[in-house]
């Protein structure tokens, strides 16, 4: 399902560097490439080496902000995972671009 989601997702937002293979994502990002994994949302850096990207949960727990219906937290912290690094120009976080360089 979050594949599905993730497919039309990048679709829209015309998003092509962004593959869905064996239940990862495989991102072509400008700093280097990565791999999300859909049903964790592990995210490694490619060739190797864990990326630390913790989502911010709020009091709003349990209600997923995107343009579809699923009570699954988990699938809006990969497809925003996915989204930040296919993006990985605009990052801005200090903490994941320490991780980047």
């Amino acid at each position: 399902m979050r594949a599905c989601l993730l497919r039309e997702t990048l679709r829209l937002l015309k998003l092509s560097n962004v593959r869905l293979e064996h239940g990862h994502a495989l991102i072509q990002g400008h700093h280097a490439s990565y791999t999300v994994h859909l049903g964790s949302g592990t995210v490694h850096r490619q060739p190797g080496g864990f990326l630390c990207i913790v989502p911010v949960h709020n009091a709003h727990a349990g209600r997923v902000f995107l343009p579809f219906a699923d009570p699954d937290p988990r699938t809006a912290e990969v497809v925003s995972k996915v989204l930040l690094l296919a993006e990985d120009r605009k990052i801005q976080d200090p903490t994941i671009l320490e991780q980047l360089t």
